[in-house]
């Protein structure tokens, strides 16, 4: 059974965690981080800006590759034992609800510790120190929507290869923070895993800039991520690898289970209320079944609760504002409004889930990514027209069909160029397999064998044997 959350949890840490100790900002700023479910302070926490990622002195030193893998599931074992806690903290400082944060964003970190080390069938650290070459210090900045899966994805696979972490963790930053101290209590070594709060301009930058640092990873939007490489190169050439923005189709036939592909796409565009890089932004029906489905979705997303405690708010007042504007955008431009479109309750960010029918491609809510609970419903005629139209966008992070037709399957699975297609189901996504995207959707892959190779080093020695004797 599902346990209770804490309504009002303790909040233990606001400071940044530098060479295993917590310390002001070198500027001794704070920013606030707000409660989207209420709008209401909830902590005053450190402003790392562009002079804290000069902060550790020495970069810690890893053990062996069996003692990285005990540490790593040993953070599990404390995950999993204080899962209760942290789920809260991401209800109150994320508006994620509670449910979600508990029964998959946790287990996925859990999961992630306990098997960084054992990707692809084989345990790639062995007993010594010297077996692989770790990039060195891997400079590493996570977004707000899933505060706790990014910074676990990024942790533990740098961690289990043996690089040192500086991490800017999101703004709204309890949860991170909370497994920081998690972190220390057990017993990585110390200045191996540093964490910075702050604002991505200033110290996001920094680490983009920082010298000392080997390589970046980074999770948020396109926009960023080209600021993040430019600065990247900019330095010393660090090896950067990047999960940016999406704008994924989801694509049903006439043979589907008509049903079963509904409530699907339903989940790929509303699951975290929209905020999710892979979420199903734009749902292609085909004419035949276009009505019925039209009525089915719009009917599904009346049905959708909103407001605490049923569904989670947008993140922050801004975001929510960025939405709305989309919707009047989309009405302007000729959609048709079908349901939602305002926000929902007299506190807090929420907004009613809507959706929009006679969406055509050229459309600023069809071009652009939302980033929020609003899904646009386009209808196709044939195959090769779908393809070109869901292939047509900078993005190429995800796709899906829905068909019963295994043969059309596979060739979409060929045709759709994204980093990962699903077909007949959406946001399966797991730590043993790589996740990326195409064009303006990132470079490199997170996860599994094609993850762990973004932190290590490929190193070719030639040696020429003495020469024999006559």
């Amino acid at each position: 059974a599902l346990p209770s959350p804490i309504l009002n949890p303790d909040i233990h840490y606001n400071q940044l965690f530098i060479s295993n100790e917590w310390q002001d900002a070198v500027s001794k700023k704070t920013f606030l981080t707000v409660s989207p479910t209420t709008g209401e302070v909830i902590k005053h926490v450190a402003k790392g800006d562009q002079d804290d990622p000069e902060r550790p002195s020495t970069w810690g030193l890893h053990g062996a590759g069996a003692k990285r893998g005990w540490l790593l599931n040993c953070l599990a074992d404390l995950v999993e034992r204080d899962c209760v806690y942290l789920a809260s903290l991401e209800t109150l400082d994320n508006g994620k609800r509670f449910q979600e944060s508990y029964v998959l964003d946790l287990d996925e970190v859990i999961k992630v510790c306990q098997l960084a080390d054992k990707w692809h069938g084989k345990t790639i650290a062995m007993d010594g120190e010297h077996f692989q070459e770790p990039v060195g210090v891997c400079g590493q900045i996570i977004p707000w929507n899933f505060p706790l899966v990014m910074q676990g994805w990024k942790l533990a696979p740098a961690f289990a290869t043996g690089n040192t972490v500086l991490m800017k963790v999101a703004e709204p930053p309890l949860s991170a923070l909370y497994l920081a101290s998690l972190i220390k209590e057990a017993g990585f070594p110390h200045g191996v895993v540093n964490i910075i709060t702050g604002y991505s301009p200033t110290a996001g930058a920094a680490i983009a800039h920082h010298m000392d640092i080997d390589k970046v990873a980074f999770t948020s939007s396109t926009e960023v991520g080209h600021l993040i490489q430019k600065a990247a190169n900019n330095s010393k050439l660090k090896r950067v690898t990047m999960e940016l923005g999406g704008n994924s189709p989801s694509i049903v036939l006439a043979d589907a289970d008509m049903g079963h592909a509904m409530e699907q796409c339903h989940e790929a565009l509303f699951f975290n209320m929209g905020q999710c890089c892979c979420v199903g932004s734009r749902t292609l029906v085909e004419e035949s079944i276009y009505e019925e489905f039209l009525e089915r979705t719009m009917e599904k997303a009346k049905q959708r609760k909103v407001g605490n405690p049923f569904e989670g708010p947008q993140m922050d007042k801004e975001q929510f504002e960025q939405i709305l504007s989309y919707i009047q955008v989309g009405q302007k431009e000729g959609a048709k409004l079908l349901c939602g479109g305002q926000g929902f309750g007299e506190h807090g960010f929420f907004i009613k889930p809507t959706v929009f029918g006679d969406v055509q491609d050229d459309m600023k809510i069809t071009k652009e990514e939302i980033f929020g609970p609003v899904q646009p419903l386009f209808k196709f005629k044939k195959i090769e027209e779908v393809i070109e139209r869901a292939n047509n966008t900078r993005y190429g992070l995800a796709a899906a069909v829905f068909t019963q037709d295994l043969d059309k399957a596979r060739y979409f699975t060929q045709a759709l160029q994204a980093g990962t297609v699903w077909v007949n189901t959406y946001n399966i996504v797991i730590c043993h397999t790589p996740f990326g995207g195409f064009r303006g959707s990132g470079s490199g892959r997170e996860l599994g064998k094609d993850g762990l190779k973004g932190y290590t080093e490929a190193k070719k020695v030639t040696i020429k044997g003495p020469k024999k004797n006559s």
